[in-house]
């Protein structure tokens, strides 16, 4: 009896994996409606690059630890947008949702103060991690928009940087925080 359940389960797992279902998501990223139907374990960062085309949001770890696939979303939480690494959550999660990515934030060709701060402070080097870096810098200043330079490490601590030691990074979202307070607007 054992055996002939032991062979079933050979056999069930030699024919392969069982096809998911797709499942219908609407999401809105950097202002434009996008649907779809996703495999439910499609990840986000693979839906905003492969699906939708956006390749600004790159992949570094796909665990979670450097940040380089970081977002702006709101609408799953309630209304507050929040920066979020999107290789921790599956596409279907963010249904309903509204996100932004690096190519969502210069506005009329002039980029973002936080852009426009990295690029004037020298903070990117290779530039790999930099559009995460610069979401994470944003979501953070929506919280807190007058950080000290303590509280900017901190805000960006989940984000990794190989290249930079982190002194232009912070001095860049400094002179951003003080750009957008004056604006009155961070988006």
């Amino acid at each position: 009896m054992a055996r002939r359940a032991a062979v079933r389960t050979v056999q069930r797992r030699a024919r392969g994996p069982v096809p998911q279902a797709k499942v219908p998501i609407r999401v809105k990223i950097n202002g434009v409606e996008y649907s779809h139907e996703v495999e439910p374990r499609l990840l986000l960062v693979h839906y905003i690059r492969d699906v939708v085309g956006l390749t600004g949001t790159h992949i570094g770890c796909d665990t979670s630890n450097c940040g380089a696939c970081t977002v702006l979303m709101k609408g799953t939480w309630g209304n507050e947008w929040r920066a979020v690494k999107s290789c921790t959550l599956y596409a279907v999660q963010a249904d309903g949702a509204e996100i932004i990515t690096i190519e969502g934030l210069a506005k009329n060709g002039e980029l973002h103060p936080l852009q426009k701060a990295f690029w004037e402070h020298h903070a990117l080097q290779c530039g790999y991690c930099t559009p995460g870096m610069i979401l994470a810098a944003l979501g953070f200043l929506k919280l807190n928009p007058n950080p000290t330079r303590e509280e900017i490490r901190k805000g960006i601590s989940g984000n990794l940087c190989r290249c930079t030691g982190y002194v232009n990074i912070v001095k860049a979202i400094e002179a951003a925080a003080k750009e957008i307070r004056e604006k009155g607007s961070w988006i």
